[in-house]
């Protein structure tokens, strides 16, 4: 068959056709990569190699217990795959009118910064939930009501030991705070190492559920740690983790606008009375 004859069977119809299902699946992939789904995946795909060899090689007790799997199989992907399900139908649902109030949201880095590296040196756990695209609402609704301006003070007293409400997550939204003393869902990632207390598992399984970002203080050793769409970055400096919340924060959601922005180091983004008082 020439190629003449191949343009002539494929209308615009099927171009149209064949990208769009290229496009899903691209993208299917996209969401699945490095999570426990491609493990998954890769299970029911050798189910299905070893259901065409059992067809193959007419082994038919093999082939009707795995035939007898396929029948519930559907319910069993909604079942491993629920995550992942949530997860991409919120990452099409997302209106793009939401990411405008995140505009300036760079002006939040200073205090989350300071307050982060202060609790690090005196080993006070915390955990720093920041909203992005998708809402945090469910969660900021079980914890203690704010709506308080962000600043370094107030992120200290939440997380001071004696504070009631230093238990659970504080949650930033439209640089204020919303909530503290929120509780997140744990990760269940049976690849976690053992060192990971409950904030750090509490910051993995709100960054799997959303596309929020956590900081986390650990009060075992004052590292901190960001986790994200899943991912643990730990043992960040004050300017790493700047780097961290401007690429998250900024440059994810504005590629072009975070391209323009400079970076100011950490240090010269607070008055130097305040840095000098702490």
């Amino acid at each position: 068959m020439n190629l003449d004859r191949l343009a002539e069977l494929l209308t615009w119809r099927d171009l149209i056709d064949v990208l769009a299902v290229a496009f899903i699946i691209y993208n299917l992939l996209l969401l699945i990569r490095g999570t426990r789904a491609v493990q998954i995946l890769l299970g029911l795909s050798f189910l299905a190699f070893v259901y065409w060899l059992a067809r193959l090689f007419e082994l038919p007790t093999l082939e009707a217990i795995l035939e007898s799997l396929l029948i519930v199989l559907p319910i069993a992907i909604i079942v491993l795959f629920q995550q992942e399900i949530r997860r991409a139908l919120a990452a099409f649902g997302k209106n793009p009118l939401f990411l405008a109030r995140q505009q300036q949201v760079e002006q939040t880095f200073s205090e989350i910064v300071l307050a982060a590296t202060a609790l690090a040196a005196r080993r006070t756990g915390a955990l720093i939930v920041v909203e992005r695209a998708q809402g945090l609402r469910n969660y900021i609704e079980n914890g203690i009501r704010l709506d308080a301006e962000l600043s370094y003070d107030l992120l200290i007293s939440i997380f001071c030991p004696d504070s009631p409400l230093h238990d659970g997550a504080a949650i930033i939204q439209d640089r204020r705070v919303a909530a503290a003393s929120c509780f997140l869902p744990l990760s269940t990632n049976p690849e976690l190492s053992k060192e990971l207390g409950t904030r750090h598992r509490a910051a993995l399984g709100i960054s799997e559920e959303t596309d929020a970002l956590a900081v986390v203080v650990s009060e075992e050793s004052g590292a901190i740690s960001v986790a994200f769409d899943g991912r643990l970055e730990r043992d960040l400096d004050g300017k790493e983790l700047r780097n961290a919340l401007y690429k998250y924060l900024i440059t994810d959601l504005y590629p072009q606008r975070g391209a323009r922005s400079i970076r100011r180091p950490a240090a010269a983004a607070a008055p130097a009375g305040r840095r000098a008082g702490r």
